[in-house]
């Protein structure tokens, strides 16, 4: 029984050793062929690497060649350019070479040739002078032989022969400058008639008297009452925002405003426009428009001066000058308007200054402004004349001397000191005198409605006055403030008799005081 177990024992010892070895050895021989593969992939890739090297080697060398190649052919044709540019730099060298030794060989003939003319000059002079020496000795031995025979001496000789050319030619000149002056007086006469007529030709226009009244027109009848307002309160109102006078008769469609204040006319005209088109006419509305349309008549007359220095060519003129122009339109010189006038003024001395060969543009702002005068700001500017008026803003405002000259020296207030001066004087007389240009009866009737005014103005109190009716009619607006009721009858009494002792005019004068009593509060 041991015997068999150890039999056993030896038997699985002796197995597991022979499976031992034999599995040692299968182990070998799978390492020997796995390094016997990689022993042929090993030196499969190096065959690979070489090949494939050479390929690479083979590639760059040809690359190498051809950018030779490349930049060989550039630098052969660097080389050409520059060649073929020395070349034309040799070519124009030897041009410039040839040219030069040209040139040399020329200036040695021109100095040979200005050596021989110089030297005939010479030979030339040595005989003059040889010759005047000949003339002097035979000259002086004449004036010897003179002398002896006129027994004068030279001296003498000559001074009694200037002296009779000096009388003869004293009368020509006499003579001649009495000519000359009598063709230039003649002359003169012709070209100033011919300038003025041909001044007066190219500038021919329509002329249009300013009135006193405006007519607005109304859709219907139904509009008029509304305007009349209840009891003419409306009217009323009107009346005393612009002091316009308002004349509502039996004309269809129609009311006419009545004022010699050409601007209070326009205001109230626009206003009422602005009342019919917006629907609301009560006396609250009404003062509200008449503000907003002072405001927009103000703006208008600095558009129609700039529109008017524009037209005319002017620059440079000054905002407050432009405003003055811009009120022109709204102002009469003897019914004639002053804008239109000044603008007639202004075109006719451009083209008479033209003529005569002067700065028309200068002439131009000359003639516009000559009349600025006549549009004063304030009331103590209305006793100064309007010619010197319109110089001192002239000059205020920066003007040339010669455009302030022309405006003062116009009406020959002050004396004149250059050309423009009598242009602007002429072509003025141009444009009022054209017939129907001016009445002389509108003006003074505008005067006097103006003295009427400055008479209820010279009255403590007085904040508005307004003459209505062609004068008959003076309406004054005092400050309720300052003028209690029994002040206001007392007023009236004594701007009557102001009226009666201070000034003369046809008919009656009625004076109406208006004391207006206003309590104004704001809910907030």
């Amino acid at each position: 029984m041991d015997n068999t177990i150890l039999l056993i024992v030896a038997g699985v010892a002796i197995g597991a050793i022979i499976g031992f070895i034999v599995a040692k050895m299968l182990e070998k021989n799978n390492a020997s062929k796995l390094i016997t593969d990689a022993k042929k992939s090993a030196s499969s890739i190096l065959r690979d690497a070489k090949n494939e090297g050479e390929s690479i080697k083979k590639d760059k060398i040809l690359q190498a060649k051809e950018k030779f190649i490349e930049l060989k052919s550039e630098h052969e044709k660097v080389i050409l350019s520059r060649d073929k540019k020395m070349a034309e730099a040799e070519k124009r060298t030897r041009d410039k070479e040839s040219q030069i030794s040209n040139e040399l060989s020329k200036n040695k003939k021109l100095n040979l040739e200005i050596e021989a003319k110089d030297k005939d000059y010479n030979h030339r002079l040595d005989i003059l002078g040889k010759k005047q020496k000949e003339i002097d000795r035979l000259h002086k031995s004449q004036i010897e032989q003179l002398e002896v025979i006129s027994s004068l001496s030279a001296e003498e000789a000559k001074s009694q022969l200037v002296e009779s050319l000096k009388g003869e030619a004293k009368s020509d000149a006499m003579a001649y400058i009495q000519d000359k002056m009598e063709e230039a007086k003649l002359t003169a006469q012709q070209d100033a008639k011919k300038i003025i007529i041909n001044t007066i030709q190219r500038i021919g226009t329509e002329e249009a008297v300013d009135n006193c009244v405006s007519v607005f027109n109304i859709e219907s009848d139904d509009v008029k009452g509304r305007i009349i307002g209840r009891e003419g309160r409306n009217i009323r109102a009107i009346e005393a925002a612009t002091g316009v006078e308002i004349i509502v008769d039996d004309t269809p469609e129609a009311i006419i405003l009545s004022c010699f204040d050409s601007v209070r006319r326009e205001i109230a005209r626009l206003s009422l426009h602005k009342l019919v088109t917006d629907g609301r006419i009560h006396p609250a509305r009404i003062e509200e428009i008449v503000k907003k349309t002072q405001k927009q008549i103000e703006q208008e007359i600095i558009e129609v001066g700039k529109r008017t220095v524009i037209d005319l060519g002017i620059h440079g003129l000054n905002p407050e000058l432009i405003k003055m122009v811009g009120r022109m339109k709204y102002r009469s010189s003897y019914g004639q308007n002053l804008l239109q006038h000044s603008r007639e003024v202004a075109k006719l001395c451009g083209v008479m200054a033209a003529e005569l060969g002067l700065n028309p543009k200068l002439a131009k702002r000359a003639g516009l402004l000559h009349d600025i005068g006549k549009v004063p700001d304030a009331e103590a500017d209305m006793e100064t004349p309007h010619a010197i008026l319109g110089m001192q803003w002239a000059e205020k405002y920066g003007e040339k001397a010669q455009v302030c000259n022309a405006i003062g020296a116009h009406h020959d207030e002050i004396e004149m000191t250059s050309l423009l001066s009598p242009i602007v004087q002429v072509c003025d007389a141009i444009s009022g005198a054209r017939p129907g240009a001016r009445r002389q009866v509108l003006d003074s009737y505008i005067q006097r409605l103006k003295d009427l005014e400055d008479v209820a103005f010279g009255f403590q109190g007085v904040k508005k006055a307004y003459a209505i009716q062609a004068g008959r009619e003076l309406r004054v607006i005092v400050e309720s403030e300052k003028v209690n009721d029994q002040n206001a009858a007392d007023l009236s009494f004594n701007i009557s008799q102001k009226i009666q002792t201070d000034m003369t005019y046809p008919g009656q004068v009625k004076v109406t005081v208006i004391r207006e009593t206003r309590a104004v509060n704001i809910a907030k």
